[in-house]
């Protein structure tokens, strides 16, 4: 349980600098409490996004990433941001990616942050 709460802590630290650097990429809410909320909710469906899609997309496009020498990973990346945006709009949540170059550099983002984060936060259970 304790793995499960620090890697969605991660998830939404590395979505919330990704909302930070990056204006096509929005998230919206009346008060700090409403914002911090909903990107918990975004966190949320990042992780279920990344966890029952984002295998089935690596096997698929397993030839692409030998040949790529794993470049792919940056588009992977980005359609899981781009559909997490729009599983949150059909959720009402108010977070939006705009574009899809803005989800490659998105992507980018937090998969850095998240790495840094996931070495600073404990993960045993």
């Amino acid at each position: 349980m304790k793995n499960f709460v620090v890697k969605t802590t991660a998830n939404a630290g590395a979505l919330a600098v990704a909302v930070w650097l990056l204006d096509k990429i929005t998230l919206t809410g009346d008060s700090t409490g409403k914002k911090v909320g909903t990107l918990i909710g975004v966190a949320l469906v990042f992780g279920l996004v990344n966890f029952l899609f984002k295998p089935i997309v690596k096997v698929l496009t397993f030839p692409l990433f030998i040949l790529t020498l794993g470049l792919i990973t940056l588009v992977v990346n980005a359609l899981m941001l781009l559909l997490t945006s729009w599983l949150c709009g059909k959720l009402h949540l108010s977070f939006h990616v705009e574009g899809f170059w803005t989800a490659v550099v998105g992507g980018l983002i937090i998969s850095v942050v998240s790495w840094a984060l996931h070495i600073l936060l404990p993960d045993e259970d």
